[in-house]
């Protein structure tokens, strides 16, 4: 009998060879390259849109150009999530896939509790995400950009928003275990054309596509 469930897709290609994972089709291939690039679209999203300086942005917590691990607990056990200040009175949470509902009911519960206009939405769908990983990754990019991703500027848990690739995109320093890493999110229409800008202007460093392995961040 065939599995009739329904599969999730990234609006980017993924490498062969195609699986399925938490719900998604995903790259299944595994590099070993000191510099690799993975599809993370399947990562839940929701945006959060507030005042700047008002009582959600206390809630949260979090500032404007700073992302934060956090953990949640929904009963089934804690729930790792980046909370990104992404930009003047809007925040990003990003979180294991199949997680977006759970994430966003508990920001509109704490959006019910303050006494200002807050908006919450589900963007797993409708944005890309990508992440970059290894020692030349700030080389790559000072190719695609023209920020200025020095260690005293741009360290481990800063949030940025720039073109990349000439696309307006989110950009997170996220290293991983000791590794220098940033995550880079735009349109969905646009992943596709920025994965392969990014892989075309890293060739001269060795990236290589990576699959993308749950929970993912």
């Amino acid at each position: 009998m065939s599995d009739s469930a329904p599969v999730a897709r990234s609006p980017i290609a993924p490498a062969a060879p195609e699986v399925v994972a938490a719900g998604w089709a995903v790259s299944g291939r595994r590099s070993g390259a000191a510099l690799t690039l993975t599809d993370c679209t399947p990562l839940a999203k929701v945006a959060v849109k507030a005042s700047w300086d008002g009582a959600m942005a206390k809630a949260l917590g979090v500032s404007l150009g700073i992302a934060t691990r956090i953990t949640w607990d929904f009963g089934a056990g804690g729930v790792p999530i980046l909370l990104v200040g992404s930009g003047p009175g809007e925040w990003h949470a990003l979180a294991p896939p199949g997680t977006h509902a759970c994430i966003a009911e508990q920001l509109a519960k704490t959006a019910a509790q303050v006494d200002e206009l807050v908006t919450v939405i589900d963007l797993t769908h409708g944005r890309a995400l990508v992440r970059l990983t290894g020692e030349r990754s700030r080389d790559l990019l000072a190719k695609e950009c023209g920020l200025d991703l020095a260690d005293h500027v741009c360290p481990d848990g800063a949030a940025l928003r720039s073109a990349v690739a000439g696309l307006a995109s989110d950009l997170v320093r996220d290293d991983r275990d000791g590794a220098r890493s940033y995550l880079l999110h735009c349109e969905r229409s646009s992943g596709q054309y920025l994965f392969d800008s990014l892989l075309d202007a890293g060739d001269e460093f060795g990236v290589e596509a990576d699959g993308f392995v749950p929970p993912g961040i």
